[in-house]
């Protein structure tokens, strides 16, 4: 008599039906491979296994690249979708004041950040009631304070976009949530030939909201849009 262990006629005719069951299955398959091997006995050396065995890591390599661009894609996708959704909102006010409020409240909500604030730069002290209504989203400094501002005062910074994670806000920008912003994206904005540039700063108590690995380009066209508005509310 055989010692070794009979299939059961069932589980044998359910194989034969769907084969597909068991190479579909990894675990099946690397058991079914395991034993293969183990028959063969310990002198025998089965290439064949060892590239099916590369072949698939490369294969779980793939698949986890796929999966970290499609994820990525959606991303980027609701990205755009929040950034246009705030666009329309900023430009919806009909009042200066209004836009600039509605620039701290709703917008600052749907881009989820923890507070938005515009930086004029200014020759004119900031003795203007108006500028003291607005003072929970403006604030105005000394010419060449944005540059300074940016650069860490190691001279000009050229970027549009400047993403970074920070100990503590400024008092001078964020008032007294600076010692809650961990995170912060500034924007510079030019608002043409004669005038002095301005800096929308958007801040974050997420450390890891901004950081200068992120992409640029859907905030820039938000400054650029802001820019132009802004140049219509200037003029």
């Amino acid at each position: 008599m055989s010692s070794k262990p009979r299939m059961e006629d069932s589980l044998r005719e359910r194989i034969i039906a769907q084969p597909d069951v068991i190479l579909e299955d990894q675990d099946l398959m690397r058991a079914l491979i395991a034993a293969n091997e183990r028959a063969m006995g310990g002198n025998i050396i089965d290439l064949r296994g060892i590239a099916m065995d590369r072949l698939e890591s490369r294969l779980d390599r793939l698949e986890d690249t796929h999966r970290s661009v499609i994820a990525a894609a959606y991303e980027n996708l609701a990205g755009t979708n929040q950034v246009h959704r705030a666009i329309l909102r900023m430009l919806d006010p009909v009042e200066f004041e209004s836009f600039l409020k509605d620039l701290g409240t709703d917008v600052a909500a749907i881009l989820r950040v923890d507070t938005i604030k515009l930086v004029l730069e200014t020759v004119q002290d900031g003795g203007d009631p108006a500028v003291k209504r607005l003072g929970d989203v403006l604030s105005l400094a000394e010419p060449g304070f944005i540059q300074s501002y940016l650069s860490d005062g190691r001279g000009n910074s050229a970027r549009q976009v400047t993403l970074r994670q920070i100990h503590e806000g400024d008092m001078r920008i964020y008032g007294r949530a600076a010692e809650y912003i961990r995170s912060e994206a500034c924007l510079m904005l030019d608002f043409g030939e004669g005038r002095l540039p301005g800096m929308l700063v958007m801040g974050a108590e997420d450390p890891h909201q901004f950081t200068p690995q992120q992409g640029t380009d859907l905030l820039a066209f938000f400054a650029g849009v802001f820019e132009r508005a802004m140049r219509r509310w200037l003029s």
